[in-house]
């Protein structure tokens, strides 16, 4: 996406709020003061790792706490017992602020800084979620308290948005229209770094194909079977032979989630759940007829019946320029994270499971510069950033080197290292959000860019279709 801004209107765009906007409340100074009430509830988040859809301590968690600020609560909105908006203060601009709280299957992890399994979970917040819906609550009361202090006209939502890993809680909430009369939206991921770039993501289908045939016993009566997991592993050899006939960007996964239980027993029932990504969503539309193809062909030549259920389905994120630039240049402002003796110990130590060409540690005190540039996962965020102008930032809540859904990422989101990364974040959307309330020429400049970006035939889409949110998807 290429900006058409000229440099002076860029320049007006980028000065720095009113000053007494700035002197009233300070904004940065306040994210710090709740750095006590965000490691609280990251930590509470973090023990709760529940799974999308089922995030019902964590989310009541959230609602409660805003609550007491003040904040007006809708729960159970679009249809999703865990999803809810939360809002305070009167007139415009609309400003909304997103949070995430559900954690991933099958990893788990303690706060140490070695590999240490907790067997009484199922899950862990191996992307950091429980940062995200702790540094964005503080982020929303901060703002609330600014419009509060300066008399400046304004809304502020917290909008609690459920599922994000694979379950594209925000496509229902977006298509449900509650983000229709929002001017902006803040939103932020943990990383191993602080960057602030205009990132396009992928986009995304999946579903789970389930494969049904008949059992009988594998080795007296194989005749009389058919096998449901033959129907699956026939289904990934032509999809995965359809590879080599795909564009560059196509990305596909699968995995297979039920394949029987005993090698004696011919398998009844089998499935495997399939993702699709694209650049273009356009794309992940055309692909899709061909893996339904696959699913159908494999069921012909196997003897068995299938049927496919959409899971999640996600359109790429938008970026506006001139927002990702503001709040690059508020970043940078604001420097990185630094670590206390304690935490470089800690560091350390989980540094030595990371690999020879693991950064040091400096990364995490650094800002990344201001770029464009293509991440090649997918968010449900992309929805709403198609429908209303929406800014971005990462914060170092890992030590430099993690990966995302690693027990690493669980480690450190669950202590003062990951805590800190989201105090940064707040920060930083708080004091974005200031700009926005604050300077009607980047308001203006932000909006057109998004609505030239978009062109004027653009209609929403969702990837998901008409289907209901799947609720049991986790289950």
């Amino acid at each position: 996406m290429k900006s058409l801004m000229p440099l002076a209107a860029l320049a007006l765009c980028l000065q720095p709020a009113p000053a007494f906007a700035r002197e009233a409340y300070d904004a940065s100074a306040a994210v710090d003061a709740e750095l006590g009430r965000t490691s609280r509830v990251a930590r509470q988040i973090w023990e709760n790792a529940e799974l999308g859809y089922l995030e019902e301590k964590s989310s009541g968690f959230l609602q409660n706490e805003i609550k007491a600020e003040g904040f007006s609560i809708k729960s159970g909105v679009a249809g999703i017992p865990t999803a809810f908006i939360a809002e305070w203060g009167t007139g415009g601009p609309v400003i909304g602020v997103l949070a995430e709280f559900d954690a991933l299957p099958g990893i788990t992890q303690s706060d140490k800084a070695t590999r240490d399994p907790i067997d009484t979970k199922h899950a862990g917040h191996a992307c950091g979620h429980n940062l995200f819906g702790a540094g964005s609550l503080t982020a929303a009361i901060v703002l609330k308290r600014w419009l509060e202090a300066t008399g400046t006209p304004g809304r502020i939502r917290l909008y609690g948005t459920p599922a994000e890993e694979g379950g594209s809680g925000k496509v229902y909430m977006t298509r449900a229209g509650l983000f229709d009369d929002a001017d902006f939206v803040l939103d932020w991921h943990p990383s191993d770094s602080n960057a602030a770039p205009s990132l396009s993501t992928l986009a995304n289908r999946s579903a789970k194909f389930r494969f049904r045939g008949i059992s009988s016993h594998a080795s007296a009566a194989p005749e009389k079977g058919r096998s449901a997991l033959d129907g699956v592993e026939a289904m990934n050899m032509m999809v995965n032979m359809m590879r080599e006939h795909t564009s560059m960007d196509t990305r596909i996964h699968y995995v297979i989630t039920e394949g029987g239980s005993a090698p004696n027993v011919v398998p009844d029932f089998a499935e495997v759940f399939y993702y699709v990504r694209h650049s273009d969503p356009d794309e992940v539309r055309a692909l899709w007829p061909r893996l339904e193809a696959a699913a159908k062909g494999a069921a012909m030549g196997t003897g068995t019946k299938v049927d496919w259920e959409v899971i999640h389905g996600n359109n790429p994120t938008r970026p506006v320029p001139s927002l990702q630039q503001k709040m690059s240049a508020i970043l940078q402002e604001m420097g990185g994270i630094t670590y206390n003796a304690q935490e470089k110990a800690w560091a350390e130590t989980l540094r030595a499971s990371l690999g020879e060409k693991t950064p040091p540690f400096a990364k995490a005190g650094q800002v990344e510069p201001y770029r464009v540039k293509t991440s090649y996962g997918s968010t449900d965020v992309g929805d709403v950033s198609s429908a209303v102008p929406t800014v971005s930032v990462r914060t170092a809540t890992w030590v430099p080197g993690t990966a995302a859904h690693s027990w690493q990422a669980v480690a450190a989101s669950g202590m003062s290292i990951g805590f800190k990364g989201a105090n940064h974040a707040a920060k930083a959307m708080a004091l974005m959000g200031v700009e926005l309330y604050s300077n009607p020429e980047l308001r203006a400049q932000a909006k057109a860019e998004f609505k030239q970006a978009l062109g004027p035939n653009y209609k929403y889409q969702s990837l998901l279709g008409d289907r209901e949110p799947p609720l049991d998807y986790r289950k």
